[in-house]
């Protein structure tokens, strides 16, 4: 006789099948990562975009909940404290570049 399998014993979460595939989740990562590089190009340009990404555009607000900016979520996933050093650490790449590959290390 067979024993029967119930639909919840078959069930696996995406931890389970993440641990047994010896890996672990890359994709945040690496979108963090490439957000990163670009802000650093941007940064060290100077130009129109500088402004758009940190967000210094004359003008008024628009109405409800304001949106993260670019800069904001970049901080917070390097740990630069402020959003002003991690501006600053743009203009000397090598300090920016090791800024990244810790941030990358942690996997957050």
């Amino acid at each position: 006789m067979k024993s029967e399998q119930t639909y919840s014993d078959k069930k696996k979460t995406n931890d389970t099948v993440l641990e047994e595939a010896h890996t672990t989740r890359l994709l945040i990562s690496k979108i963090r990562k490439r957000q990163a590089t670009f802000f650093g190009h941007v940064m060290r340009r100077e130009g129109l975009e500088n402004l758009v990404t940190t967000g210094m555009l004359e003008g008024k607000r628009s109405r409800g909940k304001q949106r993260e900016k670019l800069i904001e979520g970049l901080t917070d996933w390097l740990k630069a404290g402020k959003s002003l050093e991690a501006i600053e650490a743009t203009k000397d790449r090598k300090k920016w570049r090791t800024m990244i590959a810790n941030a990358v290390k942690q996997g957050t």
